[in-house]
């Protein structure tokens, strides 16, 4: 069973799943529901980490693999480490594992971010060039239908710190996070907030009572939080299980 609060039409809403699973399914459906309602190509940004890879594996397993469109469905990814795709930290590998090797989609229809074979900078000027062409060619008016994001505890989203210069960013739609000097100290390719923001829904998939203060946090508005500076042009949800779910809410 789910309970849905804050349903106000036009403001976010949350969404509390029993447990894990629960909430794995129900994103996996609602994402169905999106792909199916979109006229013409879907495109989907994916994000990493445990909780999202329970979704994935939702989508790649009976009703949702026979019923999604895969023919139509693009796959970018939020954020990457600077890594072989073939590493266990890999964000295209987990997301490779979980889903995409399970499912009909077109390999064409597939856009990793080249973090693990261009140097930072040079990977994240070519997602941008990707993204861009992608949009062109097109003819969307949105770059993303649906973006996934995962919540840090300390707030941050994609590769998106707190304290980070890339909070600014107005312009660039994919930077280099963290380095030798920076945070995380593993380099990342992230999609800025300009990018995470060009989508017709972006919903946050929270899971685990370690994640219960920041989504807290979050729901409040902290200004000091990456995630809660996201502003989607479309609709804003949050799902959680009842572990992360704010007292009150669960």
């Amino acid at each position: 069973m789910s309970r849905r609060s804050r349903e106000t039409e036009g403001a976010p809403q949350l969404e509390v799943l029993d447990d894990a699973g629960a909430l794995a399914r129900r994103a996996a459906h609602w994402l169905l529901d999106e792909a199916r309602a979109a006229p013409g190509s879907f495109a989907l940004a994916l994000s990493g980490g445990t909780t999202p890879r329970r979704l994935y594996e939702a989508l790649a397993a009976p009703p949702c693999r026979e019923a999604f469109p895969w023919a139509r469905c693009h796959v970018f990814w939020g954020d990457e480490r600077c890594v072989p795709p073939d590493d266990a930290a890999s964000n295209f590998r987990m997301a490779r594992e979980a889903l995409l090797a399970r499912v009909p989609i077109p390999d064409a229809n597939i856009h990793p971010i080249p973090a693990g074979r261009l140097a930072p900078e040079a990977a994240a000027a070519a997602y941008e060039e990707e993204l861009r062409a992608f949009l062109a060619a097109t003819a969307r008016t949105v770059l993303f239908d649906v973006v996934l994001l995962g919540l840090g505890e300390d707030g941050h989203t994609a590769s998106l710190f707190p304290g980070s210069p890339l909070l600014q960013e107005s312009g660039r739609w994919v930077a280099v996070a963290g380095g030798a000097e920076g945070r995380p100290p593993v380099p990342r390719v992230t999609l800025t907030l300009p990018a995470l923001q060009n989508a017709r829904a972006a919903a946050f998939i929270v899971s685990g009572a370690g994640k219960r203060g920041a989504l807290e946090r979050l729901l409040r508005g902290d200004a000091e939080m990456p995630a809660a500076r996201l502003r989607p042009r479309g609709k804003l949800l949050y799902f959680a299980d009842r572990a992360a779910a704010p007292a009150g809410a669960a």
